[in-house]
């Protein structure tokens, strides 16, 4: 199995939740595009000040999307647990 990597986007002040939200459609369409293997994608409200976007790309095309994309941070991406919510 293949290590993923999630690609992280912060936004921050009162509009974040918005931006972070907005942003998700881009990276869903720059996937489209460029015809990527993973789709997986979303955004987080941490609070009223700091959303986060993110898109999970396997290891091997991060330094591509990292330098394509500039996120402001990554971490290993590690697939939800069935049956825990």
């Amino acid at each position: 199995m293949h290590r993923k990597i999630k690609l992280i986007w912060d936004f921050r002040g009162p509009a974040a939740a918005k931006t972070a939200e907005h942003h998700e459609k881009h990276l869903k369409e720059y996937i489209a595009i460029e015809a990527l293997a993973l789709n997986i994608t979303g955004y987080h409200e941490v609070n009223d000040m700091h959303s986060f976007a993110f898109m999970v790309t396997e290891e091997s095309n991060m330094i591509k999307l990292r330098d394509a994309l500039k996120p402001h941070r990554g971490e290993v991406y590690e697939e939800p647990k069935e049956g825990v919510s």
